[in-house]
């Protein structure tokens, strides 16, 4: 379809990349840099047996562990990767519709998704399907740490190593960059949700209390910290949760060490996945990974003290980039829109 026709689809539709995330989906259109920034999240109704779409988002993201029986709220990403195929396509086309409103004209862009660097054909095709299913022209796919380290600015283009480390929802990327390409990767399955987890259990184990995801999500967020605080206790918190012993609801508080002491071994093995990449790099590309040292992005990057505790651990200058939530989404949007980074792309 060359000559005019393709000329005029390509007119239409404007392209975009998608940073589908386990925890938020960010959408970048070209020319207009980031415009959809929401939680991966569905909450499907069923009406006398037939399932259809309630929310996406924000609005879906409020009801997660509120939800009456007929409605059920679904995260359709678990460790990075699609789990759930039907209800993933409906999120992107929700998203995609949301984006380019109602008209038609602008229909069929080409979308660029970025995928895991640890995840199997199968999960890749997956994605791919949920896209070109979804309305996508073409679909192409641009791995995780890669398109982290050019939202972060690192120099992938030329012959130097660069280490980036991409603490997500589902997944933790350490990748060692150099001329495009990535010389040495590794993926953690471990991310924010384990954090997550990690705390719900903790308060389980230690105070008999039951809370759910949302809260121990917004203690991370609000309280996280990687390192024990220096004067053994930092903030006290509050939280509301379900008794186990009567059965009842009822508050409590812990401290910000406890939180630390949650988080120790999620953050732990982040850090021994850094440790395996460091020791299999070769030693030219190390060289320079003492020079340029380790950026951290992702939503994991925000954890207080993170940074000084990788810089502890490994004698490495660690940076956080400057705006780690959203270097995926801009690195994959970059990828597309400029042909310095051509062959970063895989035709899925």
């Amino acid at each position: 379809m060359a000559g005019p026709f393709s000329r005029f689809f390509k007119l239409g539709s404007q392209d975009m990349a998608i940073d589908l995330g386990t925890a938020n989906t960010l959408v970048y259109v070209q020319d207009r840099g980031i415009v959809l920034n929401e939680p991966s999240v569905v909450a499907i109704e069923t009406m006398n047996g037939v399932k259809k779409v309630k929310a996406v988002g924000d609005d879906a993201k409020l009801m997660m562990g509120k939800t009456p029986d007929n409605i059920e709220a679904i995260r359709p990403l678990r460790d990075g990767v699609i789990a759930d195929i039907e209800i993933a396509e409906e999120m992107i086309k929700h998203f995609i519709r949301k984006v380019h409103g109602k008209s038609n004209l602008f229909r069929y862009p080409k979308i660029v998704i970025c995928v895991p660097s640890g995840s199997t054909s199968v999960e890749r095709r997956a994605i791919r399907d949920a896209a070109s299913n979804a309305g996508a022209r073409e679909v192409f796919l641009i791995l995780e740490p890669m398109a982290a380290a050019i939202g972060a600015d690192m120099p992938v283009t030329e012959p130097v190593g660069s280490m980036v480390v991409d603490i997500g929802g589902g997944t933790t990327e350490v990748a060692v960059l150099s001329l495009r390409g990535l010389a040495y990767t590794t993926s953690v399955r471990v991310g924010g949700d384990k954090m997550d987890e990690a705390i719900v259990s903790y308060v389980r184990r230690h105070h008999n209390l039951l809370i759910g995801d949302a809260t121990a999500e917004r203690i991370k967020k609000d309280y996280g910290i990687a390192v024990m605080p220096e004067d053994g206790a930092g903030e006290t918190i509050h939280i509301k949760g379900r008794d186990l012993v009567n059965g009842v609801p009822k508050e409590i508080s812990i401290t910000q060490a406890n939180v630390a002491e949650a988080l120790a071994e999620p953050i732990g093995a982040i850090i021994e996945g850094v440790r395996i990449a460091l020791e299999n790099t070769a030693p030219e590309l190390a060289a320079d990974i003492v020079d340029q040292g380790i950026v951290l992005t992702g939503g994991g990057a925000l954890i207080r003290g993170l940074d000084d505790y990788l810089r502890e651990e490994t004698g490495l200058p660690v940076s956080v980039a400057e705006d780690p939530l959203s270097c995926v989404a801009l690195g994959t949007g970059r990828a597309m829109e400029d042909s310095v980074y051509q062959g970063v792309l895989m035709s899925a």
